[in-house]
């Protein structure tokens, strides 16, 4: 028992040093000014400079930075959706359509886990399809991506759920897609909300796939201002972590309200089945 508590305490320890401290230099250097956030040192700000670091942040380079949560917003919301949507269509045909292509599917989809994404034939394509460089081509390849996480998700819940709700639903009338979007679909909600968080965080951060198909301040991403920050204000540090801080409220935020929601849609399939 005592030997648990220390552990316990260690691991406290250790996700205080490896979390809350770094979030603690960020929020510090923030509110800084120009002349001691050089010096990069873990202090009190002699000075507090919040209002005007913000309004430089925001105002730099053409309020590249309002234009880029635009496009990051738009690019979660629509790509979870469709992830989350396609995800749970295609989990509940594996589920409860088996047959002899079951083996491939299962294949293809930890094949989306496993083998890395290959930037230039992607490339070719999109350029072929007329997709490089625009918003529905970047959220088609972050739903490719994210696709099979969640379907291996919706998968593990929808077994734990008894096939007689679709046959009684089947007896009343209902077709394929009532039955689907009407039946199963609301009985995902712990699960959806796991996927929509977890995706959510992951699109918003990422920084890869809008850097190799999305090119151009216009359509720059939350991330992408943080790397044209780097270069071009890499003396200014306050602005520079400002915008960090900025970038990093919003997965926070979602963390924080829905962490219970996440670790069980997380487990509620593996502890059902």
């Amino acid at each position: 028992m005592r030997r648990s508590y220390w552990l316990s305490a260690l691991a406290i320890l250790l996700s205080v040093v490896v979390f809350l401290v770094p979030f603690a230099f960020i929020l510090l250097t923030a509110l800084k000014t120009q002349q001691q956030a050089s010096l990069l040192d873990f202090s009190w700000p002699t000075q507090f400079r919040m209002v005007e670091n913000f309004i430089d942040v925001v105002q730099a380079r053409d309020y590249m930075l309002i234009i880029a949560f635009i496009n990051s917003t738009i690019l979660t919301v629509t790509s979870v959706a469709l992830m989350v949507v396609f995800g749970a269509m295609v989990a509940f045909v594996q589920q409860r359509r088996r047959g002899w292509w079951t083996g491939m599917v299962n294949f293809l989809v930890l094949s989306g886990l496993i083998i890395p994404p290959a930037v230039v034939p992607t490339i070719w394509v999109l350029q072929k399809l007329g997709l490089f460089r625009t918003m529905p081509g970047l959220i088609l390849i972050e739903v490719a991506f994210g696709l099979s996480f969640c379907v291996l998700l919706f998968r593990a819940f929808i077994g734990t759920i008894p096939r007689e709700l679709d046959e009684a639903a089947t007896i009343d009338g209902a077709g394929p897609m009532r039955l689907f979007f009407r039946v199963v679909l609301p009985l995902l909600r712990p699960v959806i909300i796991t996927s929509v968080v977890v995706q959510s965080v992951f699109v918003f951060n990422d920084f890869v796939n809008p850097l190799y198909f999305l090119p151009g301040d216009q359509n720059a991403t939350v991330q992408l201002t943080l790397y044209n920050f780097s270069s071009t204000y890499s003396t200014q540090y306050n602005l520079l972590f400002m915008n960090i801080l900025l970038i990093t409220i919003p997965p926070l935020i979602m963390f924080l309200f829905f962490n219970r929601q996440i670790v069980a849609g997380m487990t509620s399939g593996a502890v059902k089945g």
